[in-house]
Formats: C-alpha cells, structure tokens, sequence
C-alpha cells in the first residue's frame, strides 16, 4: 500500500505548500559509526538501509521484493560498521532504502527515484509530483550528503584531507549473466586508490585464495558519470577515493562481512600509504 503525504514537517507541524515526508515515527536519515574515529580514511555506504518512511506505506512493492538487492546494498551495512572499528574510521551511512531515493544519483536524473528497478515496477514511484519528490530530495538525501560534507570540509580545515571509501555491494547475477568478480574498486579520472587497493589484494590474497576475482572498475565502470559521491567527493575535491563493489552472496552473513572488513582492514591503510609514499618521491 502507498499511503499519501503526510503534510507535517519534522517538527511535526504542517507546513502550507511544502510537501513533507519524514514524521515522529521514522528515523533520522543518518547513521555514523565511530563518529570519534582517527583514521584518515572516511567511509560511506550510500544504499546501506532498508526503511521506507511510514507516509509511503511499502511503496506498492511486494515484501519479498523489498528484501532483494533492488532495496539496498546487501550486506553493506554490517560490514561498514566492522571495517569502521577496525580502522578506527568514521562511518557514514545512510537508513531510507535507495527505492525512496537513491543517495548515489543526481536528484531529479531519471536513475534518482526509479520507477522501475531489475524487473520490479515501483507503484509509489510512478508519476511522483514534483512537491514529493522534492520532499525525498530535502529530507533523505540532503541531510545524508550534508553529513559527508561537513566531516569531509572538517577534515580539510585540520589539514588532513584522508581518502575516501564508498562501500557498496552487487547482485551476483544481473540480467542472466553470472558476475563472477569477489570484488570490484571503481573510479572515474583518478585511479589512484582504486589501483593501489587492487595491488594490496591481489599480493596479499591471491597466493592464498587462487580463485580471487578481482574487477577493475567491474563489474561496472566509474567512468559513466552517474555516482553522485564519486564525482561530487572525489573528483571534484581531488581527493584520493575508491568505490568497492563487493558481490552480495560474499558479504550477506556476519562470517562474511567479518573476513571481508579484516581483509579490507589490511588492505586499505596498506593502499592509502603507499599511494602518499608515491605522492612524496
């Protein structure tokens, strides 16, 4: 069921002319993990949750569809709050599920509030009105990216610009075709995390697991221009960054996301100091 706005703004008082979405029983956009941590490294997991707000009802989908990759990056989650732990990081994450709003897309391009996603028709994303969508827009998505960049601005100011992480996670299979990749580092222009990442694994992981299948800029490419953080973040503050792709049946279970946030937990400040080694030659 798709229930309609509710008209209350956050502080629960109607607002004339403002479409509103989020009220008293739904929870803060935001999630931080280790909002303290020390760690140069700054990660982020844009599709991490599964929370539809209550003016929304299920969005007219099915529960089961509501479960599947199509609503979230499976996994994500519980491995961004290991790996935040155990890097002694900040991490960033995002509650409302990407079928509201997809906090990766550009507001208002056509991947932003889909109306379709892997074959599932998204009912309450069919001829959004332009109030509501703004009010996904100004009450999800906003508040999530305002987040990254004030910790990202706060970290410049203190001279100490890091890197980024942004962590997702991709359905092993996609329109028939078996994507046989663990995991995946995409990047646009600047490779240069991504690629010092790739090296990281592939020396000190392949020798003991000969099947590891690692996609440079797989098992998509960066280099399309469609993911907001990479480009806004990254690109455009030229800040070192890396967005991982780990496949979903890896990572859907605690075990999983426990090896793969100690892996990354090697791997990544291993990466990061070599890319700043190379930097200061």
């Amino acid at each position: 069921m798709v229930k309609a706005a509710t008209g209350l703004n956050m502080n629960g008082r109607h607002d004339p002319g403002t479409a509103s979405l989020l009220g008293h029983s739904d929870p803060e956009p935001v999630w931080i993990e280790n909002a303290a941590g020390r760690s140069p490294i700054l990660l982020t997991c844009d599709h991490a949750g599964l929370q539809i707000p209550a003016a929304l009802g299920d969005l007219g989908v099915a529960a089961a569809d509501l479960q599947r990759h199509i609503a979230c990056d499976i996994g994500v989650e519980g491995l961004g709050r290991l790996l935040a732990q155990k890097l002694d990081a900040v991490c960033i994450g995002q509650r409302y599920s990407r079928l509201v709003i997809d906090c990766n897309r550009e507001p208002g391009s056509a991947d932003s509030i889909a109306e379709r996603s892997d074959g599932t028709v998204i009912q309450g994303n069919l001829s959004l009105a332009a109030a509501d969508a703004e009010a996904r827009r100004r009450e999800i998505f906003a508040p999530y990216h305002a987040r990254i960049a004030a910790e990202l601005d706060a970290r410049r100011q203190r001279g100490r610009p890091g890197c980024l992480v942004l962590l997702h996670s991709f359905t092993p299979a996609w329109a028939g075709a078996a994507r046989p990749w663990h995991i995946g580092a995409l990047y646009n222009r600047d490779a240069r995390l991504a690629r010092s990442l790739l090296h990281q694994l592939q020396h000190s992981y392949q020798a003991a697991q000969p099947d590891l299948m690692l996609g440079d800029n797989e098992p998509y490419s960066g280099t399309d221009g469609t993911d907001y953080a990479l480009n806004h973040y990254g690109e455009a503050r030229g800040l070192p960054y890396v967005e991982l792709e780990i496949r979903q049946d890896l990572i859907s279970e605690p075990a999983g996301q426990a090896l793969w946030a100690e892996r990354l937990a090697q791997a990544l400040p291993a990466a990061y100091a070599q890319l700043t080694a190379d930097a200061d030659r």
